[in-house]
């Protein structure tokens, strides 16, 4: 496998988070899949209808955004994706996302890492 698969599986979710339609969402996850805000996070949404539901509840707006980003690795089941997003509102976030896959391709764990820049800088 190489770096085609967290690709593919990048797409899809900047199309589900462009939609925010839960079909979308579903797709992207495994039955048991779990989705972690950030790498603290003692409370993953667990379950693909819990990370739809949390999505939902947590939705960003079409246009209130933009990001960049591309995969970095893929190693042993595991994706990287390296970003950047910038709300409307002015807030930046480099982003760092921690895939596991399943053999067809779908997330069975994800973790998000956020970080704002140091004040003043982006």
């Amino acid at each position: 496998m190489t770096t085609r698969i967290v690709q593919e599986w990048l797409d899809k979710y900047l199309l589900a988070w462009a939609s925010n339609d839960p079909d979308d969402i579903r797709a992207l996850f495994t039955e048991d899949a779990t989705y972690a805000g950030n790498p603290f996070d003692t409370t993953p949404w667990t379950g693909r209808e819990a990370i739809v539901a949390g999505w939902i509840d947590n939705k960003d707006e079409p246009g209130d955004y933009t990001f960049e980003g591309a995969p970095l690795a893929y190693a042993d089941g595991i994706g990287f994706i390296q970003g950047r997003t910038d709300y409307s509102s002015g807030d930046v976030y480099a982003n760092l996302w921690v895939i596991g896959f399943a053999d067809d391709g779908r997330a069975h764990s994800f973790v998000e890492w956020w970080v704002k820049p140091p004040s003043g800088g982006n």
